[in-house]
């Protein structure tokens, strides 16, 4: 039987996975990591991310990569792919500028206290920067994605209002971001919460420019993406072999696992362009590199079940 109703998935595990990695991979290895994506059918990832390497350091080089890949991958299938680069402000957006990336990715938290610990500004203050890139983005006529962070729940401040992340939601949609991920970002989530904030969501922005983030802390992110989907959510981000975590929360685990996201929905007769097993592949070249075992149900079963 033919797949059917087709999924997006944005792939971010060279930016928002490897940032929050305690091994730093190099650029020829990011690289590497980037040509086997796109192997397996990825065409919507990060790349990386224009920080300063004093505070990131596991983004250092990202300009080198990305001219790796304008120069190893032809024209041609670079207008089949969405690759972008986190910016946080007017200096890093002046970089995306001079590297000639054609998407970039901004970020605001949800939460004052989140907002101050991971970026050291207010909510209010982020907007302004937000703000002013997207004033650079659109004189150079470059897409932006927005992610919002900490929408169901801080290390912080507990609670989330969901009025506040519908309210910075729409502001980001406003701003003139054309998909606005919402994010799970310590993987407290759960399906019942997320039905209930995404049907506000839907209200004040159309479900094909929304987008879930969801980390698997305690293995709810597969349940969340479906409760997510079954309101009419078509793209969601996930990290190969469930790269990262949350710097700012204890215990927070990584992304969920590009690899189990393909697998659930494919066997939901669900398509996501994507080729399971040179993910596999993936996960497998990345264990000899990360330190800890990688996260991924399938590729666990399917490295055992082919060993």
């Amino acid at each position: 039987m033919a797949l059917k109703q087709k999924v997006k998935i944005v792939e971010v595990g060279l930016r928002d996975g490897l940032q929050n990695e305690s091994t730093t991979l190099s650029i020829d290895q990011r690289f590497q990591l980037l040509k086997k994506l796109l192997d397996a059918g990825i065409r919507n990832l990060e790349i990386g991310a224009y920080v300063s390497p004093k505070w990131v350091p596991q983004m250092a080089g990202t300009e080198q990569l990305v001219k790796k890949y304008h120069q190893s991958v032809s024209a041609l299938q670079q207008k089949k792919i969405n690759a972008s680069v986190l910016v946080p402000n007017d200096e890093g957006m002046h970089k995306a500028i001079e590297t000639g990336i054609k998407e970039i990715a901004v970020f605001i938290s949800s939460t004052e206290t989140f907002s101050q610990k991971n970026i050291n500004c207010s909510i209010a203050e982020s907007l302004m920067r937000v703000k002013s890139v997207m004033t650079l983005a659109k004189k150079n006529k470059i897409k932006v994605r927005g992610y919002l962070s900490v929408c169901f729940g801080c290390p912080y401040e507990g609670k989330v209002s969901e009025a506040k992340v519908v309210e910075l939601a729409q502001k980001l949609y406003k701003m003139g971001c054309y998909e606005v991920s919402i994010g799970d970002t310590i993987g407290i989530a759960n399906p019942i919460q997320v039905e209930r904030l995404f049907k506000k969501l839907k209200k004040v922005i159309p479900t094909t420019k929304l987008a879930g983030h969801f980390h698997d802390t305690r293995g709810l992110a597969l349940t969340n993406i479906l409760s997510a989907y079954k309101l009419g959510v078509k793209t969601f981000d996930s990290s190969i072999a469930g790269l990262g975590g949350c710097p700012y929360a204890k215990g927070a685990s990584g992304n969920v696992s590009t690899e189990d996201v393909v697998n659930m929905f494919e066997q939901l007769n669900i398509n996501t362009g994507l080729d399971i097993n040179k993910l596999v592949s993936a996960n497998i070249w990345l264990s000899g590199f990360i330190t800890h075992e990688l996260q991924s149900k399938v590729s666990r079963a399917l490295k055992e079940q082919n060993s």
